[in-house]
């Protein structure tokens, strides 16, 4: 979204252009901001004394304004190229794509989008659009195991991932090494370059039984897509190496294999219906390549709830990760003490309900996101007391372009009704590709790592990790943990600059803990990225300390990434509290 503000920044910006086309020197614009920028001029300035000279009445040439219009296009179009090129460039149609560019001005490319995400919409009688915020899951988790050199999302497994979510099988050679074919290859032995083999049970529009194969020949972590099942044979150019079964008997020569055809795999057992299955394989890759159908066509736009009251009070924590370089994902963690919900009688059992309503909106009032959700909690009768100080907390992430926005959220007591709202600006952050930035440096009380097949699903489920942020309250007093808790500290890191021989970073992690009632540190540890195995541009950082280890008081926690190659760093901080 092309926010306001940032209109009043671009035209800012072009007018400077404007006016340094036109030959207003430096000094002349010094003396425009001491004098008050857009007051009126003073009967003794320059350009009142002799009008005819004055540069804001000259006229400017064709060539000037083809500029003009040129650079001020550029900037506006910026925003919207990277959600064509970026979030969206493997799910748009063609058809889609053209009419986008098409589009005059950006109240036509916004409603263009929301149009785009609601025609994919499973759900549309509900608030949440699952299909949007599952595509920027899929990025997310294509960015933090795919990455390579290039981001994850740019990757063949990326792309696949991303348009056909996970497989349902795979087979992984991370290693390459010995390899025995499979008869339908040739049989025979042979040494491999890490590889792997997906296979989907179905795809709509691709077919049944889909099976894809990625070959990493570089050895550096990028698997690509290969239509050659031959490809992953590092032994494929050797005079008599890795033979098949038909090339050991003497029945078939090795310089046979690149006679022409599809594949080099050579000749075996089970190769006779290879060349009738060519046109197969080819039509398969054809439609993998292509965007996945769009199911959902003209549905119409949901209008939201009023909020109003505040009586009930709660606390919210929003985070920032990168999922492109234009689209984050925002966790909101809401927290509600227990002796502020309601509970009743249910069979025994002591229950409370909450109902929570979110809507995020532009500055111009237009709806980004909303979402709703129910929290129950179950305390037995004799707990309950003791359970007071406790908290039920609720999470939801939803993914948000770079820009501001104002987020309100409220809840409501079921049993009691009572009702409260949080209502806030945020800037969601523009993870620009050349910088390097982190996300969010989130303390959590839960971390966690999740099974496959929960992989960025569920409650505070980020990648491959369960994260339960610790929200401070609003007051401005730092979050607590007790002495027998752990505190678990999560951040990513993007855009470390990659050894172009390599493909891979170099970076030093330094953790600080200081008591800020002493100013020393009382905990400090350093690692590299050269430890954590084949990190490419992205890496997720994960530390864990006993709050047993540190005595009651306040402390603070310092993040420092320092990029060796690209001689950036990045230095996050947060203060929590031991009792």
């Amino acid at each position: 979204m092309f926010h306001a503000w940032s209109r009043h920044r671009f035209l800012s910006t072009v007018f400077v252009l404007v006016l340094a086309g036109l030959g207003l020197t430096a000094a002349a614009q010094q003396d425009g901001a001491s004098s008050g920028g857009d007051q009126t001029a003073s009967p003794a300035s320059p350009a009142k004394a002799n009008p005819a000279v004055d540069p804001l009445k000259r006229p400017l040439s064709e060539k000037q304004k083809k500029e003009n219009a040129k650079a001020l296009n550029h900037e506006l179009s910026r925003t919207y190229k990277k959600w064509l090129d970026e979030d969206v460039s493997y799910i748009i149609t063609d058809e889609e794509r053209k009419a986008f560019k098409q589009l005059s001005n950006d109240e036509e490319r916004d409603q263009f989008i929301e149009a785009f995400w609601q025609r994919r919409d499973p759900t549309p009688d509900t608030e949440e659009n699952e299909f949007k915020e599952e595509h920027y899951r899929r990025i997310a988790y294509a960015n933090e195991h795919f990455a390579a050199g290039i981001p994850g999302w740019k990757t063949d497994r990326g792309q696949m991932y991303i348009k056909f979510g996970p497989a349902d099988e795979i087979e992984a050679h991370p290693s390459g090494g010995t390899y025995d074919r499979p008869t339908e290859e040739g049989g025979g032995t042979t040494s491999t370059f890490p590889f792997e083999t997906w296979r989907y049970r179905y795809l709509e529009g691709v077919g049944q039984e889909v099976i894809i194969e990625f070959v990493d020949k570089c050895m550096c972590g990028e698997y690509h897509m290969t239509i050659d099942r031959s490809e992953k044979d590092a032994l494929l150019y050797t005079p008599n190496g890795g033979s098949t079964l038909y090339e050991q008997m003497g029945m078939a020569t090795k310089a046979q294999r690149f006679n022409g055809g599809l594949e080099k795999l050579g000749a075996g057992p089970g190769s006779a219906m290879l060349a009738s299955k060519e046109f197969e394989r080819l039509e398969q890759f054809s439609k993998l390549s292509a965007p996945p159908p769009v199911k959902f066509k003209d549905l119409e736009e949901v209008v939201s709830h009023k909020i109003s009251v505040n009586l009930m009070p709660f606390d919210v924590r929003a985070d920032f990760v990168k999922i492109t370089g234009d689209t984050v994902l925002v966790p909101f963690t809401v927290q509600l003490k227990n002796r502020d919900i309601t509970f009743v009688n249910k069979d025994g059992v002591q229950r409370g309900v909450v109902n929570i309503f979110g809507r995020v909106t532009t500055l111009s009032g237009r709806i980004a996101q909303t979402f709703e959700d129910t929290v129950q909690a179950d305390i037995p009768a004799e707990l309950l007391a003791r359970a007071a100080e406790s908290s039920q907390v609720y999470w939801k992430s939803v993914p948000l372009r770079s820009g501001r926005y104002r987020v309100d959220i409220v809840v409501k007591d079921v049993n009691g009704d009572r009702v409260g709202t949080w209502s806030k600006g945020i800037l969601v952050p523009d993870f620009t590709d050349d910088k390097l930035e982190a996300s969010s440096l989130i303390v959590a009380d839960l971390m966690e790592p999740v099974a496959t097949k929960n992989v960025g699903t569920g409650n505070f489920v980020i990648g491959a990790t369960k994260v339960r942020p610790r929200v401070p309250p609003a007051d401005g007093k730092p979050m607590i943990f007790k002495r027998g808790q752990k505190l678990n500290f999560w951040m990513q890191v993007y855009n470390l600059g990659v050894d172009d021989k390599t493909h891979k970073s170099s970076a030093t992690v330094e953790y600080n803990v200081v008591n800020m009632a002493t100013n020393k540190a009382v905990i400090h540890s350093v690692e590299s990225t050269e430890q954590m195995g084949n990190v490419g541009d992205q890496v997720t950082l994960q530390k864990t300390l006993s709050a047993a280890n540190l005595e009651p008081g306040v402390y603070h926690i310092q993040i420092k990434v320092n990029d060796n190659i690209s001689k950036q760093s990045v230095d996050p901080t947060a203060t929590f509290a031991v009792e």
